[in-house]
């Protein structure tokens, strides 16, 4: 079959019934069936919380689990890496499912391509708010805190956790998008110069973003997933190339001019 990947992030999925998530399953469905998959990347925020291993999460999102359970039963590998409102994943998608949980950027190869891959929550580093309050929560104690916390306790916690996670991420996100893109740029080329990459693919800044940089360190691409609340999509990867494939869009999915962070 070869190399057939999909990258998704910022679904910020609230709630089972709603448009978004019936989306997201029914794309879920697709994979390995009429679209050939090999991999399936969730580049963080795929819901608006998810933290730890409660039951509370498991059973909001049982279709969504079921449908990841289908993909690595047929072999398809999926990797999720941790967003700033889905947190403490690896004892449940990880141990539990079979997901391989990344709680920072990676570099790896797939195919023929080297790839950079992140969530992009550490791409401006001017914003220290959000960087310490990002430091804060994966620390062992918050760890520690967050897997032993009473269900109905941690939900609330987690709740308000979210809300600050939007007051410290709405300022970069409320820039217009050609600042977002220079960021996005800026970090590109920074990383870059580390560790040479193909493509970086991230989300976060909810600025969906396409572009070929021909730099002094070499030539790559920058692709910034956007969300789903403007345009459900995901970025798909073969041996050969790398393009978008749009996913039909309900009424209900969301209002344009909508916020979320």
């Amino acid at each position: 079959m070869g190399i057939h990947a999909y990258f998704v992030s910022d679904l910020h999925l609230s709630a089972a019934d709603e448009e978004r998530t019936r989306l997201f399953v029914q794309f879920l469905s697709r994979l390995g069936t009429e679209l050939p998959c090999s991999d399936l990347f969730l580049l963080g925020d795929i819901f608006d919380l998810w933290l730890g291993d409660y039951r509370y999460f498991q059973d909001r999102y049982a279709s969504i689990i079921s449908e990841i359970q289908r993909l690595i039963k047929l072999g398809i590998k999926v990797r999720y890496f941790e967003g700033n409102h889905d947190l403490y994943l690896k004892k449940f998608w990880g141990d539990q499912l079979g997901v391989e949980v990344h709680s920072g950027p990676l570099n790896l190869s797939l195919g023929p391509w080297r790839l950079r891959l992140e969530h992009g929550d550490q791409m401006d580093p001017h914003d220290r708010g959000y960087i310490f309050l990002r430091w804060l929560l994966r620390t062992a104690v918050m760890k520690v805190v967050a897997n032993t916390l009473p269900e109905a306790v941690l939900v609330n916690v987690g709740k308000h956790a979210s809300q600050s996670s939007r007051k410290y991420t709405s300022q970069l996100k409320s820039q217009d998008p050609a600042t977002a893109r220079a960021k996005m740029q800026t970090h590109a080329k920074q990383v870059h110069a580390d560790e040479p990459f193909d493509l970086l693919i991230a989300g976060h800044l909810h600025v969906r973003e396409d572009q070929s940089i021909h730099g002094p360190t070499g030539s790559y691409r920058l692709v910034n997933l956007g969300w789903w609340v403007d345009q459900p999509a995901a970025f798909v990867l073969t041996e050969t190339e790398g393009h978008w494939l749009p996913l039909p869009q309900g009424s209900a999915v969301g209002k344009r001019g909508e916020r979320e962070t």
